[in-house]
């Protein structure tokens, strides 16, 4: 019988290219797809609820695909993370309805950033954060964060070229925990490399090199400027997807 499984992943992106398969290049959906080729002889597409970017984390990524396979759902979950390499793991797997897709059928995506704001950072966490040892200015930081929640073309923040740009963002909010400055933002969806684009945007601020009111006229010029730079991928994790 043909089962729909739905996976929830946790991946270091240091090595990779992103989550989305690519000739030539290695990704986390095609070392997964290597890895299921294994089990039945033949590929077996995985969808993602998202494509990561080179270099970004995931703790919660979730995908889904439907094979033919003897194995228990335990069993697969152990023979999986058996052929998978140490920086690719499947913490969750699940027979599904078969109408579910991970991609469709989220509701919302949870991103985290975090910045290092202290003079040295940790060697166990320089892969996750982007080192920034000068001073931020958290207050403007928040004010500024708290202006990306609604409904609203996001072509200012994003690459994207192609998609229709409104997204709906229902939480973006900074705070400070230790030494570190941590961005959370919760949406439907998100464009290329809006997730980064919105905290070099916030880091402008930081620096004081953008007020945070200024942040309303970024959304009514519709496109990218140099006052709204990419953050680097490192600091960048997909926290969970809800369904």
């Amino acid at each position: 019988m043909l089962h729909t499984y739905k996976i929830v992943l946790s991946y270091d992106g240091t090595n990779y290219h992103g989550w989305q398969k690519q000739p030539q290049k290695k990704t986390v959906q095609g070392v997964l797809e290597d890895v299921l080729f294994r089990f039945q002889s033949q590929r077996i597409p995985v969808m993602g609820a998202g494509r990561t970017d080179a270099g970004v984390h995931a703790l919660g990524q979730a995908a889904h695909f439907r094979a033919r396979l003897n194995l228990d759902d335990a069993d697969l979950l152990r023979a999986l993370n058996g052929q998978l390499p140490q920086d690719i793991r499947v913490t969750s797997l699940t027979r599904t309805d078969k109408s579910f897709h991970a991609l469709r059928s989220a509701q919302s995506k949870i991103y985290q950033y975090r910045i290092c704001n202290q003079a040295s950072v940790s060697p166990f966490v320089v892969r996750y954060v982007l080192h920034w040892p000068l001073p931020l200015d958290l207050k403007n930081m928040q004010e500024a964060a708290s202006l990306f929640v609604r409904e609203a073309d996001f072509s200012t923040f994003s690459s994207n070229r192609l998609l229709h740009p409104v997204r709906r963002v229902f939480r973006s909010e900074i705070k400070k925990h230790k030494g570190e400055i941590i961005y959370t933002v919760e949406a439907t969806g998100f464009l290329k490399y809006m997730v980064r684009t919105m905290v070099g945007t916030l880091l402008e601020v930081g620096k004081g090199r953008l007020e945070p009111q200024e942040i309303e006229a970024l959304f009514k010029q519709n496109k990218r400027s140099l006052s709204t730079p990419t953050a680097p991928a490192k600091g960048l994790c997909l926290l969970q997807v809800n369904y």
